[in-house]
């Protein structure tokens, strides 16, 4: 029996607020040591009262305003009732029966192996609550669990949930909904969405059925994702072992089941708590929030340009490939780099249209690939863009030649420096002497005389070697077409 896979995602997003969403405690916990970001509030302590943080709840809304949702001019925090050791309070403030956002939507490629073309996936709800402590353990010399530590510092801090409808037909397509997702929230501004911190964290709900069918199998909810690859091989790996269990007569059962990175499989963790286990019931200590038609105006007037549309902007304005366009505005921080340096170049002398393949190029090859092997993100690169712009400057106008700017730009990646400095201290300007180059050229081809018999004999290809023999001798600095004309020159003489 052929079987149709069904997911469902939530996504927890941590909101990049300077303060936490019911106290005045910073938000910055990540580097805090433990238990220093903390207040009566985020303790739980008898007799503390919440505050509303309004930076948070427009930031959720924005979201909400980006994915097409309907904001509803009413809404309310409930209590969300679970006893976990990382619930300081026994409960968690969250939002239940009347959300900041609901009904949007979020457009995605789709799987080629599934469905052709793009696909429109519903988004039910975008909710804000607050954060739970962390948790560590550490084990007993038997293996088994010692003793665990609670830092209260994550406690509280702003996390936004988007909650999309089960319209995902494959790990690939949830893959393409979180890197979209991941996309978005950055380009808003409103999370830094670090999924190695923990800022940008998802669970899934998946379930199979008859091919066919229109009811909807048991689900599992899987935890413990921390990558989009974790993500694609746990929903795999999930989906595959649903068809088993069911293949062999069994039943799948509704729990909730750990992703185990290290072994590649799911493990169960507990049976999956239904909404009426956490008694939800209104938050007393917080006001209902009414969220006028005005301020939604206001805050969808300031909503930035998003990837899709700047994608778009970057084929009109600069010319550039879907494939380049793409390429650049997958991260926002990669698009501002880009866009930066372009500024950098002299428009009368550099028209934007004719540099910005070149730009591209650069900023996510080159220098790309320099940021990962650093695992570092081109909003922290060392070099500015101001400053591979001066290091594009110099290929132009006959300086540096291509290989030699790559050698001066991992100069400048890992020491630092102007590139016009780094080419006059190393002595790496390109060689555009006649007589020099000819030099080389004549050294060459004394050296190598099978090759020239070769090229004599009709072998084309021997012009590449000796050419790469001339720009070893001038350790990569000959002028190219000025080298190969004088070395295809000296060749032809050869033969008279």
């Amino acid at each position: 029996m052929q079987y149709e896979t069904v997911i469902g995602l939530e996504v927890h997003v941590q909101l990049d607020t300077r303060s936490k969403m019911f106290c005045g405690c910073a938000a910055d916990y990540q580097t805090a040591e433990p238990n220093t970001r903390t207040c009566p509030v985020c303790l739980g302590l008898p007799g503390a009262l919440p505050v509303i943080n309004r930076r948070a709840v427009e930031y959720t809304v924005m979201t909400g305003l980006a994915l097409g949702c309907r904001i509803p001019e009413f809404t309310k925090f409930d209590r969300k009732n679970y006893p976990y050791p990382d619930l300081m309070k026994g409960y968690q403030i969250s939002q239940y029966d009347l959300p900041l956002a609901v009904n949007g939507y979020l457009d995605i490629d789709g799987d080629p192996a599934t469905v052709s073309g793009p696909r429109r996936i519903g988004v039910e709800r975008v909710h804000l609550e607050e954060d739970v402590a962390k948790m560590q353990h550490f084990p007993d010399g038997d293996g088994g669990v010692g003793y665990s530590l609670v830092d209260v510092n994550r406690s509280g801090v702003p996390l936004m949930e988007v909650v999309s409808k089960p319209d995902l037909r494959s790990p690939e397509e949830a893959r393409q909904y979180l890197v979209t997702l991941h996309s978005m929230v950055q380009y808003l501004g409103v999370s830094t969405a670090n999924m190695q911190d923990g800022n940008f964290r998802c669970d899934a709900n998946v379930s199979i059925r008859p091919l066919g069918s229109d009811t909807f199998g048991t689900r599992t909810e899987v935890k413990n994702m921390n990558s989009f690859r974790a993500v694609y091989q746990a929903l795999e790996y999930e989906v595959e072992r649903q068809r088993k269990v069911i293949e062999d007569g069994g039943t799948v059962v509704q729990e909730t089941r750990g992703w185990v990175e290290e072994r590649a499989v799911t493990v169960s963790q507990r049976s999956k708590e239904y909404a009426h286990d956490y008694r939800y019931f209104p938050e007393p200590d917080l006001p209902p929030l009414n969220i006028g038609p005005a301020w939604v105006a206001e805050l969808e007037a300031a909503l930035p340009e998003l990837a899709p549309q700047r994608k778009a902007r970057f084929q009109a304005d600069y010319g550039l490939s879907e494939y380049d366009a793409e390429q650049l505005t997958g991260s926002r921080a990669m698009a501002d780099y880009f866009e930066e340096t372009l500024s950098q170049r002299d428009p009368s002398r550099h028209p934007l249209r004719d540099v910005a393949k070149e730009v591209a190029n650069w900023v996510y090859g080159d220098l790309t690939y320099l940021l990962n092997q650093d695992h570092r993100d081109i909003s922290v690169s060392p070099v500015a863009p101001a400053a591979l712009s001066d290091l594009l400057g110099l290929i132009s106008d006959g300086t540096l030649s291509t290989s030699l700017a790559k050698t001066v730009l991992e100069e400048m990646y890992s020491a630092g420096g102007a590139p016009a400095d780094i080419v006059r201290e190393r002595g790496l300007a390109q060689i555009s002497d006649t007589a020099a180059i000819e030099s080389a050229v004549a050294e060459a081809i004394a050296s190598n005389p099978k090759a020239v018999a070769d090229y004599l004999s009709g072998k084309e290809t021997a012009v590449r070697f000796l050419m790469g023999q001339v720009m070893r001798i001038t350790k990569g600095q000959a002028q190219p077409d000025l080298a190969m004309s004088l070395v295809q020159e000296a060749l032809e003489a050869q033969k008279s």
